[in-house]
């Protein structure tokens, strides 16, 4: 078996209705292997008048482990004012993953501004200095929606001016497919700048409109060549966790361990289907 097939994760935006607690457990009883965390789940739980030592137990308790822990979307872009508050809620997610055993930060590109790919640069760095002196990984998503960093090729070369050992890369196979790229498209980037990986399908045709995609769907269930995704990152040796993410409105309208459930099971049907046509 591959290693793979014990490194799947559920990101709780799939589940985005779900008080936290009833996600932490659905995941578990699917039979996850971990959960990705966000920014906002924390804030969900001050919001209801949880203290961050019941925020950390909750977690703890729910004897899944954190695979990844998302820093608040806006810092590679951020200046000023806007960029201590963010790098501050950067503290802040390092922090709780220091407490929960989690080994990697991971940064969306946001939205964009004026500055452009040298602004993310300097705060990308800044971002994997502060992961860094916690002891942990910091994975940047390329998003096909954004307006700058939407390739892969644009979210390796910020990484590449960083260059620092404990930043990398978090691949999506929807972003990967809808920016363009195929299933062996990543297969010459070093596999340690592979930090993190995140799976869902997307629609054949083109994305639906807005900066969010809420369109996504479960593996094996639109147009990404999930076989030879899985072909490649085997070929490389990945051994990072692979996270369940689709978020969609039809999603969160149906019982979530029915959802939870599903993408498991199509996830490792998949995985099996690309071991099968590496061994034949």
């Amino acid at each position: 078996m591959n290693i793979l097939q014990n490194h799947i994760a559920i990101h709780t935006w799939t589940l985005d209705t779900t008080p936290l607690a009833d996600a932490l457990r659905i995941a578990r009883e699917a039979g996850y292997n971990a959960v990705e965390l966000r920014h906002v789940d924390f804030m969900r739980g001050r919001k209801a008048g949880m203290s961050e030592d019941a925020m950390v137990t909750l977690v703890r308790d729910a004897h899944i482990k954190v695979a990844v822990i998302g820093t608040e979307s806006g810092v590679l872009f951020a200046v000023g004012d806007d960029l201590q508050r963010l790098t501050g809620s950067l503290h802040y997610v390092c922090e709780k993953a220091v407490a929960l055993g989690c080994e990697v930060i991971m940064v969306s590109p946001g939205t964009n501004a004026p500055g452009g790919m040298a602004v993310a640069a300097v705060n990308l760095k800044t971002c994997a200095e502060i992961t860094a002196g916690y002891g942990l990984k910091l994975a940047l998503e390329f998003n096909s929606r954004h307006p700058v960093i939407n390739t892969l090729a644009a979210g390796m070369a910020l990484v590449n001016a960083v260059d620092m050992k404990n930043c990398g890369l978090l691949l999506d196979t929807y972003h990967l497919h809808c920016s363009g790229g195929h299933g062996t498209s990543f297969k010459d980037v070093p596999v340690d700048r592979i930090i993190t990986f995140q799976f869902s399908d997307a629609p054949p045709g083109p994305p639906s409109p807005g900066p969010t995609p809420v369109d996504r769907l479960p593996p094996g269930k639109g147009a990404a060549p999930f076989v030879e995704i899985f072909k490649t990152l085997m070929a490389m040796n990945y051994q990072g966790y692979m996270s369940y993410e689709a978020p969609n409105p039809a999603q969160w309208n149906r019982a979530p361990d029915v959802v939870a459930r599903e993408g498991v099971e199509l996830v490792r049907a998949l995985l099996t289907q690309a071991e099968q046509s590496v061994t034949a």
